[in-house]
């Protein structure tokens, strides 16, 4: 019936699972490059760090519409004209002079081409692997996805020290043209034809893109009582009016979603609320936004420990973060392959215990005699309980619905792990950067040996926070700002200290949220999808009603 017995299964997972990598590899490569770009293209690293929020908030906002295209023009014509956007994108993006045309080109076009493509892999999996196969065709393309995250620091790293960040940008222009010229060996899904529901596509983006930005610029703004010298409204942070804003307009569309459903007339709405009342969909949403979450955590929070606390280069800290890359890849094939009917909810479990013991390795390790070695163990752990996840959940969502209904699914998914990874980022950095400027202004401030003068002055110049800097760059702007030795030597010691202890408790909070996330497994449905059909276990309860 499918593709991969006519073309073969490892061809059409090479396409899938490599566009899948190129979709993620971008913001992993940029997050280490970020001071090459900015000194290349003439501006700071505020201008990149807006650069990779706006990609993120044009993919989370797009997410749904893109999957409702992809039901209309064919999930592979989907694809494929997201490839082509995609492709532009980068080559502007390599071609860039300054930062408005790497907005154009990275945050804006690619942005746009990931909306098209992301869903519809979703899609093409389902309709080009039979059931049984599925939890591993997904385990692999997901692993794709999550190695991008681990290695492309590791690439990024190498690429921007001995050449350019720009050949990044023109290699993926050569993987897209490739992807392109196989694309047609992919079994597509015949096309729905309708319309797509404008007012429900205004209203998605306005309201994810509100709450988007708004999480995203937590760090910035403050949760909710503002930072000193930023805008409030009605003595509130933006970010707080932010999100409120953006879940009132997205219960609107809801709303308006559920008036079109009812209607049953000619215009099918973007998204059917219906879905979400779907037990095993909801649950498979549900532990994608906690895995991306507690993924983008902890990535936020290891590079940090590895290139300021500890002072290694990109390369360096890509090359620490390999472990990881190799477990992950290793359990989220192997689990399908050595345990093809395994219980989805008790591999999801697993995955997260491993996940938790692993950050509690991490807290742990943060001691002033901490190094490099004492990531191994918590990056494998780690790296086997996201390649459990990995293995399952893909399969457990696209199987609680109809083949029709993939593409739609796809977008629901797509826009779950862009929330939780959005989320993710800003919550574990307010929280490090809160902790970080607690510790080191108690520090401070009970410091025997730091003159009352100076105490003042740097109590007066941080109250807005405590930026995250190495001990080379504090001692350097203490000596620019003319402070004594001693004075020095007990400051660096206090943000030494109060760094560490920012990293556990940021890393504490991500395995809470891993702990909470086991108490949703319980939607994970104990029976692999496709068992039913093969006759090797009972068959699956059916999906809630539609």
């Amino acid at each position: 019936m499918t593709t991969t017995q006519r073309t073969g299964a490892g061809l059409v997972l090479a396409v899938l699972a490599s566009s899948q990598f190129l979709m993620t590899l971008d913001s992993s490569v940029m997050n280490v490059s970020m001071a090459t770009v900015a000194s290349d293209l003439g501006t700071t690293i505020t201008g990149i760090q807006t650069a990779i929020t706006l990609y993120t908030l044009v993919m989370a906002t797009l997410m749904i519409t893109g999957g409702k295209l992809g039901s209309i023009m064919g999930r592979r014509r989907a694809m494929a004209v997201g490839m082509i956007i995609y492709g532009v994108g980068s080559l502007t993006t390599a071609l860039a002079p300054n930062l408005t045309v790497l907005l154009i080109g990275w945050s804006l076009l690619e942005g746009i081409g990931a909306a098209l493509i992301m869903p519809a892999i979703v899609a093409l999996v389902a309709s080009n692997f039979a059931p049984e196969k599925r939890s591993a065709a997904y385990g692999l393309v997901a692993a794709a996805s999550a190695v991008a995250v681990a290695a492309g620091p590791l690439i990024g790293g190498a690429v921007t020290t001995y050449a350019s960040w720009r050949y990044v940008f023109v290699g993926e222009v050569v993987i897209v043209v490739v992807i392109l010229a196989v694309l047609r060996k992919v079994q597509d899904v015949a096309p729905q034809p309708g319309r797509i529901d404008l007012v429900g596509s205004l209203l998605s983006v306005i309201g994810l893109g509100l709450f988007v930005f708004g999480v995203l610029r937590s760090s910035e703004w403050g949760w909710v009582i503002a930072k000193p010298g930023t805008p409030t409204i009605f003595g509130g942070s933006l970010t707080v009016w932010f999100i409120a804003g953006g879940l009132l307009v997205v219960y609107g569309f809801l709303r308006w979603e559920s008036r079109l459903e009812a209607a049953h007339g000619d215009l099918e709405p973007l998204l059917r609320p219906s879905l979400l009342a779907n037990k095993q969909l909801s649950g498979g949403l549900s532990m994608f936004f906690a895995q991306f979450m507690i993924q983008a955590g902890v990535f936020f929070a290891v590079p940090l420990f590895l290139s300021i606390v500890l002072g290694l280069d990109a390369l360096q800290t890509g090359i620490r973060l390999v472990p990881l890359s190799i477990a992950l890849l290793v359990a989220a094939v192997g689990v399908p392959k050595i345990w093809p009917r395994a219980n989805p909810q008790r591999v999801v479990r697993l995955g997260l215990l491993s996940m938790i013991i692993g950050i509690g390795f991490l807290v742990a390790g943060m001691d002033p005699d901490a190094d490099a070695a004492v990531l191994t163990i918590p990056m494998l752990l780690m790296g086997l309980g996201l390649g459990a996840l990995a293995s399952q959940l893909g399969a457990v969502t696209v199987s609680a619905v109809s083949d029709r209904e993939t593409a739609e699914v796809g977008g629901l998914q797509n826009t779950a792990t862009n929330l939780g990874a959005s989320l993710g980022t800003a919550l574990i950095g307010s929280v490090l950067i809160a902790t970080l400027s607690s510790a080191a202004l108690t520090g401070i401030a009970d410091s025997p040996v730091v003159q009352d003068s100076v105490k003042a002055q740097i109590s007066t110049e941080l109250v807005g926070g405590v930026p995250f800097i190495s001990d080379e760059q504090l001692s350097t702007a203490l000596e620019n700002a003319g402070v004594t030795q001693a004075d020095t030597d007990a400051l660096v010691a206090i943000n030494a200290a109060a760094r560490l202890e920012a990293l556990q408790v940021a890393f504490a909070l991500a395995g809470l949220v891993a702990i909470g996330a086991l108490f949703l497994t319980s939607r994970i449905p104990t029976v692999p999808p496709g068992a039913a059909t093969s006759g090797a276990a009972p068959p699956r309860p059916a999906p809630a009603p539609q």
